[in-house]
């Protein structure tokens, strides 16, 4: 044996031994699956990455491979058949060695594969060393499987708990578990699960997240390698390339429905940054010949009625098309009565699962925009502020902005600087138009995802301009101050000259976190080094509240 094979030998056994070892250590395997019924073992994955010197062991493998690092550094490398006929037989029985006293307790599941990817002057090299399954552990865990859904989903009619389904779907999804994928018994448990736990929406969407996962998880693990070359790469979406005399009979393409059914609900319910994948599983779906995937590309998911999607009569034509998030609107008759029609057409889609992440298509002879600097003149945009000419329109526009209203999503045509979530536009409109719409403003502002947009600024610009600074509007002034970002502008200082507006600021931002209080300070004082030389000026009651308002926004200084 070379003393380089020797070396790497001895890397890599350590690499195996201290991974067993730390796992040992952990006083926790027990208690965890006393949780749920559904694991009964901890671990059921050991990756070894040989890299010279830099040999680690671990639980998953995030599928990324550097290419800096399959390109030999020294020539001092292993070479494949090395690695192949001499070390990964050493490597399997020392695994085999550790695992043998292990298997029937909490440490191991009902079964444990080892694979390794090695470093070696042909590249990299990627082996399965050992696909272990335990049958009794196996015949458990589908027992209880079978026992819950048929107590819990079949029979249940109690919200079910989201550990719960983050082991069952995968579980279902899982060819040891069930080599023959049934998917519309499968895609009925899933449905089971969100209907038991719709009545509780943040418990909803987590169950959903869990389910979801495991669909993509199985999609892009399981389905798509049979059809598909993939290239990972941690800096750029997965790229996949159609191989080559790919054919699917009938009950190869059954498993589509469950491709769709994932791709659906990623448009449906994820953030707008993740709908390139469900697109994408739509894409792959039409590739591989799902004719139900045309359809859908071309007229939507089939989730809406014909009649929740195509509105037409003499004063305007609605169309909606949920897979690209899409709302064609033809404005007739430039009308109260059409834009109220196209508002309720809006709000009823978005009330019922559209993605939030949409935008219009306008036709229209009305060109009208929001008074307010830095917005995209959009058809989305210029919707809204056509509606906003018509005031009776104004509780429509407010219900259709609460139903719109979303953290993390984003009209489809806004990007950059002009990003901004859905319901901005009949937000600032209306809050620009009566005070009674303030609250809508505070509740709005709430949740405003301000790391990715920064058209608030804007408003806030707008509001103060339109409103001036009173003790009226100081709330939500101070509302909107709380999500604008760094950069907003504000020639306002001088309104706090009044002690009686001053006070008011006080109040509103007491029991606020030091550093919210600065941010909110900023805009108006600048630094706070120029407020304390103001401070140190004032006199009376000025005085105090400055110091106050200095003393709230550095807390962690006193």
């Amino acid at each position: 044996m070379s003393t380089l094979q020797e070396q790497a030998t001895e890397e890599m056994t350590q690499a195996i031994h201290a991974w067993f070892d730390e796992r040992l250590q952990r006083t926790d395997l027990n208690s965890s699956l006393d949780r749920t019924t559904m694991q009964v073992g901890i671990f059921s994955d050991f990756l070894l990455d040989y890299k010279p010197g830099r040999t680690t062991a671990d639980d998953i493998d995030l599928g990324y491979d550097n290419d800096d690092d399959a390109r030999p550094r020294t020539p001092a490398r292993l070479d494949d058949a090395q690695v192949r006929e001499l070390i990964a037989p050493q490597l399997t029985a020392l695994v085999q060695a550790r695992l043998a006293p292990l298997v029937n307790t909490a440490m191991i599941d009902y079964r444990f594969t080892f694979r390794g990817k090695f470093q070696t002057a042909q590249g990299k090299l990627h082996l399965s060393l050992l696909e272990y399954v335990n049958e009794d552990k196996r015949q458990l865990l589908l027992e209880r499987i079978h026992a819950y859904i048929d107590q819990q989903l079949t029979q249940g009619t109690q919200p079910t708990q989201a550990l719960e389904s983050f082991f069952l779907a995968r579980h279902l999804l899982d060819h040891q578990l069930f080599p023959q994928l049934d998917v519309a018994w499968t895609i009925a448990q899933f449905e089971r699960i969100l209907a038991l736990n719709k009545a509780t929406p943040d418990a909803l969407a987590e169950h959903r997240h869990h389910i979801l996962r495991a669909i993509t998880q199985w999609v892009e693990n399981d389905f798509l390698p049979q059809y598909y070359d993939r290239a990972q790469s941690a800096y750029r979406a997965t790229e996949y390339a159609l191989k080559a005399a790919v054919a699917l009979d009938a009950q190869a393409m059954q498993p589509l429905d469950l491709l769709l059914y994932g791709a659906v609900m990623i448009l449906r319910h994820e953030p707008s940054y993740a709908k390139a994948r469900g697109l994408k599983f739509l894409e792959i779906a039409r590739e591989l010949g799902s004719e139900r995937a045309v359809r859908m590309l071309h007229e939507g998911s089939g989730t809406f009625s014909e009649g929740e999607i195509h509105v037409k009569n003499a004063l305007l034509e609605c169309r909606a098309n949920d897979v690209f998030a899409t709302l064609t609107i033809s404005i007739a008759q430039e009308e109260e009565a059409a834009y109220g029609q196209a508002l309720a057409f809006i709000t009823h889609l978005l009330a019922n699962g559209f993605p939030k992440s949409y935008q219009i298509k306008l036709k229209s002879r009305a060109k009208a925009y929001l008074p307010i600097k830095g917005l995209a003149k959009s058809d989305t945009h210029r919707f809204f502020a056509n509606a906003l000419a018509w005031p009776a329109l104004q509780p429509q526009l407010e219900a259709y902005a609460r139903a719109a209203i979303a953290e993390y999503e984003f009209y489809a045509d806004t990007e950059g600087e002009k990003n901004c979530m859905p319901g901005s536009y009949a937000t600032f409109g209306l809050g620009l138009l009566d005070a009674r719409h303030f609250p809508l403003i505070h509740d709005y502002m709430a949740q405003v995802d301000d790391e990715h947009q920064s058209v608030q600024d804007q408003f806030t610009a707008a509001f103060v301009e339109r409103y001036g600074v009173t003790t009226a509007t100081i709330p939500t002034l101070v509302a909107c101050l709380r999500r604008c970002t760094d950069n907003v502008k504000l020639k306002i200082q001088a309104e706090f000259d009044d002690v009686e507006k001053l006070a008011c600021l006080h109040q509103q931002l007491q029991g606020l976190e030091d550093y919210l209080v600065e941010h909110m300070l900023y805009p108006i004082w600048g630094k706070l080094e120029k407020m304390a030389a103001l401070a140190r000026k004032a006199d009376g009651r000025r005085k105090e509240l400055l110091i106050a308002l200095l003393a709230a926004a550095s807390k962690d200084d006193a």
